[in-house]
């Protein structure tokens, strides 16, 4: 497909980023392909700074302590329940009335009134950290200049994925996970990724490795629970080699057997790095292990490391890396040219994570696709929100409505985390249309819909669009068209 320069812009705002914003268009329409790799090359790119953050070790911390304050606070009350705020009742981003909507709200408040409820109690200390956290992550996309580096950040974060619902401190520390593993290593080495990410406490406890424990181990032999293959499975299945490849149900076992002892010092303030990695060897399996073709002799946490190691660098995880890669940025059905260019790349490199993102803004076949693929819900509402120029404040209606669509943020149904085809989408089109009108009746009057067609899709509007859109009666209903536009939902 030959695009014009304002076209090629367009897309690749739109494809490899986060949506246009303001004259985002035509500031890169001289070399769009050249914008994209300088946001790679800008210092820090995918990081998050924000001091105001905790660390996954604090936040866990800081649940725990007010866990035990509520605990406290009931024991003097002689028992009797406290009224549970959003961070007891529910999961962050789960529909409770705080999350909702302020039209929502306002009917919710009113049956609560008509009651004669309690007073109403803020968010707790969890919801406080979840909020924090949504709310600088939904910031960083929103004001990205292009919204690339951003981009690769979610698809690793999707990719590495961890959730939400697995309990109270995986909640807790969901942010300052992706902070934390993905982030530093989003344009570094796959390995390190890798690594970073199997270690930390959130990924430890959502796939129930802090508690795996060596059958002939110090623990196991004294009566421990025993093994657990669940983190061992995914990482071979989901993280590195992918389905059905090179490895077997003994493979599995052995991996599973080399990683016990990878857990967590318990979040209490009283410890020693509490809420921290800890490497246990009273819980390691102690044992040489054979996994796929190599024998690993056993050198305790090293053991789990070296394994990893070969993972990381496998054919097998080269070319599940790079299929995921392009599916996510240009097709359901990947091109297999592109997808092959990448995988050898990928070895090439030693698994350059960055250069791989370059590799795919070079490639012809990444840009010869017309927009038709539909953006998840968070992509999409991100688009919105910079379209319009509107830099969040309240997070809580945003969360709100990417549950409503499907996409609970930092809450994937599954470790293969969020779909990333046409398929698991399409049937939240009707939802999109009201979230898409909620959101113009709050700005619509403040902005102009055809500057604003203008600045987001441009030439890449089709006639029909910009008629639509024309025969709107309103600026608000304008706006609505614009953001349910195919071209705007694709990309």
């Amino acid at each position: 497909m030959a695009l014009d320069p304002q076209a090629q812009a367009a897309l690749a705002l739109h494809r490899f980023g986060l949506g246009p914003r303001a004259d985002a268009i035509a500031k890169i329409a001289s070399d769009p392909r050249g914008a994209l790799l300088a946001e790679l090359d800008r210092p820090r790119a995918g990081r998050l700074d924000d001091p105001g953050l905790m660390t996954s070790a604090e936040a866990a911390q800081a649940g725990h302590d007010f866990r035990q304050e509520k605990k406290a606070e009931r024991q003097v009350s002689g028992g009797a329940p406290a009224r549970p705020g959003p961070e007891m009742s529910a999961a962050p981003g789960s529909n409770t009335a705080s999350d909702m909507n302020p039209d929502m709200r306002a009917g919710a408040d009113a049956k609560a009134d008509a009651g004669a409820a309690a007073p109403k109690q803020g968010p707790g200390v969890p919801q406080q950290i979840f909020l924090a956290e949504a709310t600088a992550r939904t910031r960083a996309a929103a004001r990205a200049e292009i919204g690339f580096a951003e981009r690769l950040v979610w698809f690793w974060s999707n990719h590495f994925c961890v959730s939400a619902a697995k309990g109270a401190v995986v909640a807790q520390i969901a942010g300052a996970y992706e902070r934390e593993a993905i982030r530093p290593h989003v344009l570094g080495r796959f390995a390190d990724m890798l690594l970073a990410v199997e270690t930390h406490p959130a990924m430890l406890l959502y796939l129930d490795n802090a508690r795996s424990i060596g059958p002939d181990s110090p623990v196991g032999r004294n009566g421990g629970k025993g093994l657990n293959e669940n983190l061992a499975r995914e990482i071979m299945e989901l993280h590195t080699l992918g389905v059905r490849t090179v490895y077997s149900q003994a493979d599995v076992t052995r991996f599973a057997d080399v990683i016990t002892g990878w857990s967590i010092v318990p979040p209490r303030p009283e410890l020693a790095h509490a809420g921290e990695f800890i490497f246990r060897p009273g819980m390691h399996e102690p044992a040489p292990e054979k996994v796929i073709d190599r024998v690993y002799p056993n050198t305790g946490f090293e053991q789990g490391r070296a394994v990893l190691q070969a993972l990381a660098h496998h054919p097998a995880t080269a070319k599940h890396v790079a299929t995921k890669l392009v599916r996510h940025f240009v097709a359901d059905d990947p091109p297999l040219t592109l997808v092959d260019a990448l995988s050898k790349h990928f070895l090439d490199t030693d698994g350059d994570l960055k250069e791989m993102a370059k590799k795919l803004v070079a490639a012809p076949e990444a840009w010869a696709a017309s927009p038709r693929k539909l953006k998840r819900p968070s992509d999409w509402m991100v688009g919105m929100l910079r379209a319009a120029a509107v830099d969040p404040t309240d997070i809580r209606p945003i969360m709100q409505a990417q549950t409503l669509l499907g996409e609970p943020l930092w809450r994937p149904p599954a470790p293969n985390g969020f779909a990333d085809t046409d398929a698991a989408w399409i049937d939240g089109m009707g939802q999109r249309l009201d979230i898409a009108t909620q959101a113009a009746r709050r700005f619509g009057d403040q902005i102009d819909p055809t500057v604003v067609l203008e600045q987001t899709l441009g030439p890449l509007a089709s006639a029909e669009t910009r008629a639509t859109i024309k025969r709107a009666e309103s600026r608000s209903q304008a706006l609505a068209l614009l953001f349910m536009a195919p071209e705007f939902q694709r990309r």
